[in-house]
């Protein structure tokens, strides 16, 4: 990814409900508009209510999952990490209510839309000074909405938890290893993520596990032993129990139905 982009969030989720829905991160920074519907997201393992005119910043790397239900609509606007359009490094949710603070965003996605469609020259550089107008428009709606509150005690604890699942996934390690990790028991974290986030720790692992593997299954050529063992299971007999139980199909058949509408791309 060279320069910001635009997309619409059906076509940032490629049309399959799952790559929202279930908890994952995006390599990019991403600032999400909300103009149509509601619903519900789960960012750093806090369960937040969204709806028109909520805007969500979600640092590159950071755990949400977004279900805005059929009807929902929005736009996403992908940064690139490490480059030079600065963007927030702890996850935010605005409630834009002023109508010129709404009307601008939305010049500036429209801006942005009408760049990247015409493909001109210098798009690279005019994608960037957009970007850079939308960094400041965040940077302004989050003064407007004032200091945040001191993160409570089970938000360090939930953005902890999602920390480190999302660097350790891969390892294959139970909920319980993390509770350690944390300095919390098993029962403690699993009461708290309920709270928070309504889902047990158990399942947030879970579907951090599970977006990485469908992504795997119906993205790439990877072997579905080498799936397994990439993602920490002990055996491609597990993990076939694993996407059988939470997707109804077995692994090969989840990636024949994905070759049915789309070709894969080759994984080196």
């Amino acid at each position: 990814m060279r320069h910001p982009e635009i997309k619409t969030l059906v076509q940032w989720a490629r049309g399959s409900d799952w790559r929202s829905s279930l908890q994952h991160s995006s390599e990019a920074h991403a600032l999400i508009w909300i103009t149509r519907g509601q619903g519900i997201a789960v960012v750093d393992g806090v369960r937040r209510g969204i709806g028109v005119h909520n805007a969500l910043a979600i640092p590159a790397h950071t755990m949400f999952s977004l279900d805005l239900g059929k009807t929902g609509f929005g736009l996403v606007c992908l940064v690139p990490a490490g480059g030079p359009i600065l963007m927030p490094d702890i996850s935010q949710h605005l409630r834009i209510r002023d109508v010129t603070s709404q009307n601008e965003l939305a010049a500036i996605l429209e801006a942005m839309q009408r760049e990247q469609s015409a493909a001109r020259p210098f798009m690279d550089e005019a994608l960037n000074a957009q970007a850079s107008i939308l960094t400041v428009w965040l940077r302004r709606a989050m003064i407007d909405h004032g200091t945040p509150d001191k993160p409570s005690a089970t938000e360090r604890l939930m953005r902890g938890y999602s920390a480190l699942i999302e660097r350790d996934y891969k390892s294959g390690r139970a909920m319980a290893v993390y509770a350690r990790a944390l300095g919390v028991t098993p029962t403690h974290l699993t009461r708290v993520s309920r709270q928070a986030s309504g889902l047990t720790a158990a399942d947030i692992l879970t579907e951090r596990s599970l977006h990485a593997a469908r992504d795997l299954l119906e993205d790439s050529d990877m072997p579905i032993g080498q799936v397994a063992a990439t993602l920490g299971f002990g055996s491609a007999a597990y993990f076939s129990r694993f996407v059988l139980q939470h997707t109804g199909l077995s692994p090969s058949a989840l990636r024949s139905r994905s070759t049915e509408r789309a070709p894969r791309a080759n994984i080196a």
